[in-house]
């Protein structure tokens, strides 16, 4: 797959959530997981997502071009130090992309490191609940040994209820993992281009 990934735009309430004949994939993920990094990995640059050590830093739904799909990076979830309000917020503005941006994917990275979060379980139960198609990245491989890797991951996905099938681990620092998950951006792309082609059809 031949990417040139461009930053497009970032938005905080659904009026400005982008319209789009491209197909979508969203990540999501708690602060500090690794959502920068990994879309830097994929884009094959350094600098288009900007990283923060500061937990909680990015509020903002920010799109991606990445050529044949758009990506929406969403606001990282489960930081300590934002108020309730704050929160209630960020639930607000998920449940109205979850529900209103015709998502072809959702990417539900989780640090491979750690035991899944009650925010992990959550963000699962949405996409359960919006029957959005989801599958798990866990970041941070190269954090652990090679033997390792194979057994936590699995130990993620059951702790979450997902088949095992349904996590790719990751490593941004080494890019382990990236031919897997572009061959899985792949088949989104493939599967939206059939449903664009059966609804031209029916009209």
């Amino acid at each position: 797959m031949k990417i040139n990934a461009m930053f497009i735009t970032s938005v905080a309430s659904a009026d400005k959530f982008l319209k789009t004949d491209k197909p979508i994939i969203a990540v999501a993920g708690k602060s500090n997981v690794g959502k920068s990094s990994l879309i830097n990995m994929l884009a094959n640059q350094k600098k288009l997502a900007r990283t923060s050590v500061t937990p909680g830093r990015t509020r903002l739904i920010n799109y991606f071009d990445f050529g044949e799909f758009i990506l929406a990076d969403l606001p990282g979830y489960g930081f300590a130090k934002v108020s309730k309000e704050e929160k209630a917020k960020w639930g607000k503005l998920m449940d109205k992309f979850f529900s209103d941006v015709p998502l072809d994917h959702l990417f539900i990275l989780v640090d491979i490191r750690h035991n899944p979060t009650e925010e992990d379980k959550g963000m699962v139960n949405y996409a359960y609940h919006y029957a959005l198609p989801f599958s798990l990245i866990a970041t941070k491989a190269d954090k652990l040994g090679k033997s390792k890797v194979k057994p936590q991951a699995f130990k993620v996905a059951s702790d979450l209820k997902v088949g095992a099938g349904d996590i790719t681990p990751v490593s941004s620092e080494t890019g382990f993992g990236k031919d897997k998950l572009l061959s899985e951006i792949e088949k989104i792309i493939s599967m939206h281009g059939e449903k664009s082609g059966d609804t031209e059809i029916e009209e």
